[in-house]
């Protein structure tokens, strides 16, 4: 079970009806993909509080956060709710999704999806979107690197994009998702660059029935160790699972075999996702 005092967050899952093809992209078939299988991942690993990312794939604003609501009610308040919004719809579909936002005050980040849809993460029209994360005190979190879906253009995911908003918007935390992968030099260098950007460990596993999937969480480990060297020290990196593409045991190995101090490996597995979520103001 969870610890009640400092309790693992785990802030990349997903559990959305919208999911795209769950035999496909899970983890197997007995992954159990609900609010009671996922919880009971969570407390294996003493995961205490998961951030539940809505999907761009869903059909309207309305419906991810009417089923953010669901999952949070469903969890004990456990699995924290997120919005998510397209600026390639246009600007009165972005103050439409911000002034429904402004209606729920229990979210505790924005996603986007640059790469499956065609955006960069530094187009103007997501200002009023980092405007209000600003006035929110929430992050901002953002997909890079490789996708699911075959028809994404990944150029449009490529870390760099990441370096100007969290410039011009430096009273906004930016989280560079699945540590860019495959750019992970690129985004430790934005992460190091900037002190409002963090990155998170989701996405850089692939399916576990891989015949080099051993030799995957070991080059994987030497690449979060890489990026902590470049960065220099753990407090801007966030343990991730991206659940159910990956078993939350197997997802915190990769943090606990990391070659760091075990407090730095808490840092990574809670404290930071803590602190900037202000889970402990809770």
């Amino acid at each position: 079970m969870p610890s009640p005092t400092s309790p693992r967050v785990d802030v990349h899952l997903h559990l959305s009806r919208y999911w795209p093809n769950l035999s496909r992209n899970s983890y197997g078939p007995e992954v159990d993909f609900t609010v009671p299988g996922l919880l009971r991942e969570l407390d294996g690993e003493r995961i205490g509080f998961g951030v539940l990312l809505q999907l761009e794939s869903a059909p309207t604003v309305e419906e991810t956060l009417r089923e953010g609501e669901e999952m949070f009610t469903k969890s004990g308040g456990r699995l924290l709710r997120t919005a998510t919004v397209d600026p390639t719809l246009g600007e009165a579909e972005v103050a439409r999704a911000i002034a429904l936002w402004e209606k729920a005050p229990d979210l505790v980040a924005v996603k986007l999806y640059p790469g499956y849809r065609h955006f960069y993460p530094d187009d103007r029209r997501l200002d009023p979107v980092y405007e209000f994360a600003h006035r929110r005190g929430i992050p901002m979190m953002i997909h890079q690197g490789d996708t699911l879906n075959p028809d994404a253009l990944v150029k449009f995911a490529r870390p760099i994009h990441v370096d100007e908003p969290a410039v011009r918007f430096r009273d906004v935390s930016f989280v560079m998702c699945h540590l860019g992968n495959p750019w992970i030099d690129d985004t430790a260098e934005i992460v190091y660059k900037n002190p409002n950007v963090y990155t998170d460990t989701s996405g850089l596993l692939g399916p576990m029935h891989l015949p080099y999937f051993d030799r995957m969480i070991e080059r994987s480990r030497e690449r979060i160790a890489g990026a902590l060297e470049y960065i220099g020290g753990p407090d801007r990196v966030l343990y991730g699972s991206d659940w159910p593409l990956l078993r939350i045991d197997v997802a915190v190995s990769l943090i606990g075999g990391l070659p760091i101090p075990s407090e730095d490996r808490e840092k990574i597995l809670g404290g930071n996702a803590r602190r900037l979520f202000r889970l402990d103001r809770a």
